[in-house]
């Protein structure tokens, strides 16, 4: 028989939705069905505030979905969604107090790599400052939190899919000298990921708990652009030792960066520093050099927000190239410019203790 999300459908309308007496596919509790090779993954999406009776549902959802012909591995995620409440992931008996960040084991210090918009180069300067890290002798981890649009596979050159021995547990994979974790990695390179804020919040959360990481000195978060959902639940459920703005020189990026150190700020989250990206082009033909997205603005940003300028990088191909072949500028091309100015950045945070 052949594994089609049909074939998944049909197992779980076997199930019976506690709530509403009907199936689970039909109760619309089932979402978010995908099938790749022998491995299923599905979505319960249940109301928070009856999360305790879904529990026996999600097993017996799983087995059902385990005893079909062709099925090795079956992934079910429990989250919650309530259209009058904010999410909650975690059941509860009574009200309990916010709890406070909490560490990963094994990691020492996270820092956050964000930026304000999309497009003005974070990823790059996420896996180029990990591989700094890693030639300095650092143990280094990258999680690409961007789950919508990760780029750190690609970029680290890194493919295949993710072991996890006991089915709850995953084992990263590693290049260059990084441990790595990317949604990219357990879906396919085409395929979307559409989800709500809560499924959002849950796989954040699995990506730094489930994730058997080991001992780094530092976990660098490429996080997405903006500040939404991950941004929050990353602040709020873990322990981040500081925040790295990437923002190109222009004032239409600056203004969103802006945004981003402002959330920071209302997170406690300590900002240690802004990269201006793009900062400069050298014309490979004549050397002329001109300044293709203005100049100095983040430098001036910096100035006026009172955080450090990390650097600045500049527009080159090379930067580019390195990162479409999976192997990022510094371990490309160590002695280049382009990589003296990341490895500058990455000196800059191992003596600030940062890293």
């Amino acid at each position: 028989m052949t594994l089609t999300r049909e074939t998944i459908l049909e197992a779980l309308k076997t199930i019976t939705d506690p709530v509403s007496g009907s199936d689970i596919v039909s109760a619309g509790i089932a979402r978010a069905v995908t099938v790749e090779g022998s491995t299923v993954r599905f979505v319960l999406e249940i109301d928070p505030g009856k999360s305790e009776s879904y529990g026996p549902v999600r097993d017996k959802a799983d087995a059902a979905v385990a005893a079909l012909p062709g099925v090795d591995r079956v992934s079910a995620m429990l989250t919650a969604h309530s259209e009058n409440a904010p999410p909650d992931l975690k059941p509860k008996k009574a009200a309990q107090p916010q709890q406070a960040p909490q560490k990963v084991p094994g990691v020492t210090r996270i820092l956050a790599v964000a930026s304000g918009k999309g497009g003005v180069g974070k990823s790059t300067v996420s896996a180029n400052i990990a591989c700094a890290l890693a030639m300095q002798g650092r143990r280094v981890g990258l999680l690409d939190a961007d789950v919508y649009g990760p780029s750190q596979p690609k970029m680290l050159g890194v493919s295949g899919r993710p072991a996890s021995p006991d089915g709850k547990t995953i084992l990263p994979l590693r290049n260059h000298g990084v441990t790595m974790m990317s949604m990219g990695l357990m879906t396919g390179e085409d395929q979307a990921v559409i989800w709500r804020g809560p499924m959002l919040m849950g796989a954040l959360q699995q990506m730094l708990l489930q994730v058997q990481w080991g001992e780094l000195d530092v976990l660098i978060v490429d996080l997405p652009p903006g500040t939404g959902d991950v941004q929050m639940t990353l602040a709020q459920k873990t322990h981040v030792d500081g925040a790295i703005v990437v923002s190109t020189p222009q004032d239409v990026a600056l203004i969103d960066a802006r945004k981003g150190i402002d959330m920071f700020c209302k997170m406690n989250v300590p900002v240690l520093g802004m990269i201006e990206n793009m900062s400069t082009h050298i014309c490979s033909n004549c050397g002329h050099e001109e300044h293709v997205f203005g100049h100095g603005g983040v430098a001036q940003e910096a100035q006026k927000l009172n955080v450090p300028l990390l650097g600045e990088v500049p527009l080159h191909l090379d930067v580019r190239l390195a990162g479409d072949n999976g192997t990022p500028i510094v371990a490309a091309m160590p002695g280049s410019d382009q990589a003296e100015v990341f490895l500058d950045i990455a000196t800059q945070l191992v003596d600030a203790g940062a890293a």
